[in-house]
């Protein structure tokens, strides 16, 4: 049997986002640097960020990225979709860290273990792990991340390809309490409605978008299921929703949405992103 890498190599460095260093931290940084953001009240407890290629979604990743800006922390749970079909509902990493043209990220197996352990004992289907997958939303947000924060974190990558609302939110709550007073922080990568000319795009946007800032994870998988508004990463967001409110997340703030219209200048047919700030807020 071939053995597997334990490192991941980047399928898409030098396409997707620069391969060389520097360019892209310059690149990065820039995006940061340009995003001006309202004041955020309480505690940063996760993000909503996009994941396109940063031509076209890193403005708009740069707003929630802005958001974390010298902060640290421990553990970073990144939760994407699978683009790719796999017929599990959650999934995870084979490798032990993730390349990229930064440095590597480490990823933590044995919180990776220990969530799988709770997972089976509450008869919920693990996060199946995966080698040399081509998944492009999880690992295009670490290059932000290793920008923005200071210091060193480790990775718990997640993949989920379920919309089953009982099954997101029971993993939610079981993830919420496995993290429950560790320094960490929660990303949900997704894009927005795909392929429509821009006016419809917006439309569709504002609907998907509000749901997130409802709180409402339902409302998420429910707006996709009933096709007024779309999101490509429906299952993640709804999964980090349910995780930050078992956390006692209370108020979701919207901090930038565009279209790929502004790189492609097609409003023909265009992509929609959006940057988020998921915090937990005391009550008044």
């Amino acid at each position: 049997m071939k053995s597997i890498n334990p490192v991941r190599p980047s399928p898409i460095a030098g396409h997707w986002y620069s391969s060389n260093p520097a360019q892209l931290r310059e690149e990065i940084e820039g995006y940061l640097n340009s995003a001006k953001l309202p004041e955020l009240k309480g505690d940063l407890v996760g993000l909503i960020a996009p994941h396109a290629g940063y031509f076209y979604s890193g403005p708009t990743a740069g707003y929630a990225y802005h958001a974390l800006m010298g902060m640290q922390y421990d553990l970073c749970v990144i939760v994407s979709p699978l683009h790719d079909y796999l017929p599990y509902p959650l999934l995870s990493s084979a490798h032990d860290e993730y390349a990229t043209p930064l440095g590597n990220v480490e990823v933590d197996q044995d919180i990776l273990n220990e969530f799988n352990q709770q997972l089976a004992d509450a008869s919920l289907t693990p996060a199946q792990r995966i080698a040399n997958d081509r998944e492009h939303s999880l690992e295009i947000q670490l290059p932000f991340l290793q920008t923005a924060l200071a210091g060193s974190f480790q990775l718990l990558p997640l993949m989920v390809r379920s919309a089953e609302p009982a099954y997101l939110q029971q993993v939610g709550t079981l993830l919420a309490n496995l993290i429950r007073g560790k320094k960490v922080l929660l990303v949900a990568s997704t894009d927005l409605s795909h392929f429509y000319d821009e006016p419809t795009a917006n439309a569709l946007d504002r609907v998907m978008l509000q749901r997130m800032c409802d709180l409402s994870p339902e409302g998420v998988l429910l707006a996709e299921a009933d096709q007024v508004g779309f999101a490509c990463g429906s299952g993640a967001v709804a999964l980090v929703l349910w995780t930050a409110k078992s956390l006692g997340a209370n108020q979701v703030t919207l901090l930038h949405h565009s279209t790929s219209a502004r790189a492609s200048q097609d409003t023909s047919s265009v992509v929609g992103y959006g940057a988020l700030a998921i915090t937990r807020q005391e009550a008044v």
